[in-house]
């Protein structure tokens, strides 16, 4: 099938991520997709295998199937052929000149309407797979009367699942997880990777680890975290010992999950990379999106509620993202790897979000 997949990206380039593997995915599995994009210099770093064709657009090509990036305002050609699925990732609403084009080429034509999509933010909590799947009709606009569905990834299997690529199952059947005597012989993490916003407790967590773990390495990626990781460093207390760290240069996709999966502990941020130190298995603080209205707090504690958090992880998420002042915990690495093994093992059980959704696709068609 032909997919018409649209991205906009807010203040980071999560969005984007999560949009690349999106059609990576549905590339790999031979479809063909064009990703259309208002901001898509991160795919530099992000997908080096994106290469930029003769007309322009980055295209990315697999033995059966390819993604085409296209600019978000770019004009639509009389000789385009109608798609047969729509995506608005996390709420973006459809270009309105692609809107009209749509409607005269439909209009012009006896193809049948594309499946709309509109695949949301991922959360935990409840409303999530009370409106997985509803429609919701067009009211207004060149195309009212039609109707669009909603699509929830989640943790459940009421939901629409995560993305998962088939390699993601090959790699942990041939890495397998840590031995309990191997994790239980690394009672506080020796090395960790930073992927954060500006978490007020950072500070607290570099001397936690500084006190409990002679020589721990931070893995610290590029962007907002690492500005914060060194402004932590110009206030550094002088009777403790520096921090042994290594910055990160923008990397690709699947360095970070290799990334990932090699450190004892994983501070990631958003939404994509909570999704790849779940499949990494290993133990994770998650720094969900700050929001004005105080919404990511629930958000948080549902999704600490289906992790089955230990006490002490869910005491470091909440001081983590500022929702608590209380000093952070001490690290219990045998039992937050434990939790997050476990929450990988039950996501694997799980129908993956590609899959899910060619097969309400092929429902709704």
């Amino acid at each position: 099938m032909l997919w018409d997949i649209f991205c906009r990206v807010i203040d980071n380039h999560g969005d984007l991520g999560v949009c690349w593997r999106l059609s990576a995915n549905l590339a790999q599995r031979g479809h063909q997709v064009r990703l259309w994009v208002d901001d898509a210099t991160a795919l530099a770093w992000m997908a080096p295998e994106a290469k930029a064709n003769s007309k322009g657009s980055a295209l990315y090509a697999t033995p059966t199937g390819q993604v085409v990036v296209r600019p978000w305002a770019a004009p639509l050609q009389p000789q385009d052929v109608a798609s047969d699925v729509w995506v608005e990732a996390f709420g973006c609403e459809l270009p309105e000149h692609f809107l009209t084009w749509a409607q005269l080429a439909h209009h012009n034509s006896n193809a049948s309407h594309p499946v709309w999509l509109n695949l949301e933010y991922l959360s935990a909590e409840s409303y999530v797979e009370r409106s997985h799947r509803l429609p919701s009709p067009v009211m207004s606009g060149p195309l009212k009367g039609r109707t669009k569905w909603f699509f929830y990834p989640g943790f459940t299997h009421k939901t629409g699942g995560l993305i998962r690529e088939p390699w993601v199952q090959e790699e942990l059947q041939s890495r397998g997880s840590p031995g309990s005597e191997t994790v239980k012989s690394k009672p506080y993490p020796q090395t960790s990777t930073l992927f954060c916003y500006e978490p007020e407790a950072l500070t607290e967590a570099m001397q936690l680890a500084s006190l409990n773990t002679s020589g721990h390495q931070w893995q610290v990626a590029h962007g907002r975290g690492a500005l914060a990781f060194e402004h932590a460093l110009q206030q550094w207390p002088a009777h403790l010992d520096r921090p042994h760290f290594h910055y990160m240069p923008p990397v690709p996709q699947t360095e970070f999950d290799r990334v990932l999966a090699s450190n004892d502990l994983n501070f990631v941020r958003g939404e994509d990379s909570l999704v790849r130190a779940l499949w990494a298995g290993k133990a994770f603080v998650w720094q969900i999106y700050p929001q004005d209205d105080g919404a990511h707090g629930p958000k948080l504690n549902a999704f600490l509620d289906w992790l089955c958090a230990p006490e002490s992880l869910r005491r470091f998420h909440l001081r983590w993202n500022g929702l608590s002042q209380e000093p952070l915990p001490q690290i219990d690495l045998p039992a937050w790897h434990a939790c997050a093994a476990g929450a990988r093992a039950r996501l694997m059980q799980q129908m993956d979000l590609v899959s899910q959704l060619l097969q309400f696709v092929a429902e709704k068609r």
